[in-house]
């Protein structure tokens, strides 16, 4: 008899237990309905294409950081350009009137390098022919290509990112 008594108190203490944590995810599911969760409200996100132009910038920005580093901090021009995309990036998230015209002045220069790095990059596979060239030549038209369609994107709804 003691045994049974035992045994079930302690099934109705789980039971208790149960029935507690049950109605408190019920009433933490019911605080948090009308609260939006999601990332966009997190991040407070006002455009989606500002998201993903400041995602590129950021990627370019790191990207030069590398540059700058592999040469031993001795080609400053990309230490410039790193800067100037990451504060691009800030200005297109945030959607500031500015960053447009600093998207359309960094696409000059950083087209330029990137076409002149490509060339002197196709020189040297050419007569090295290493599957490492190779990449660098396809991340280097990959980067032109997504620089100017960036810039156009950017050029055509000026009006829209000054609005905001």
């Amino acid at each position: 008899m003691f045994v049974q008594q035992r045994f079930s108190s302690s099934e109705q203490i789980t039971r208790e237990v149960l029935r507690n944590r049950f109605i408190r995810m019920r009433l933490l599911a019911l605080s948090l309905k009308g609260a939006q969760t999601g990332l966009k409200s997190k991040l407070k996100i006002k455009r989606r294409d500002g998201l993903l132009l400041a995602l590129f910038y950021i990627i370019i920005g790191v990207a030069q950081i590398v540059v700058l580093t592999l040469t031993n901090f001795r080609f400053f021009p990309s230490g410039a350009f790193a800067v100037l995309s990451f504060i691009a990036a800030y200005g297109l998230f945030t959607v500031k009137k500015w960053s447009v015209w600093l998207v359309i002045g960094l696409f000059f220069p950083q087209f330029v390098f990137g076409v002149v790095i490509l060339y002197a990059s196709i020189l040297t596979y050419a007569s090295y022919q290493e599957a490492a060239f190779l990449l660098l030549n396809i991340a280097l038209a990959t980067f032109i290509v997504l620089s100017f369609v960036s810039f156009v994107y950017v050029a055509a709804k000026r009006k829209s990112f000054q609005q905001a």
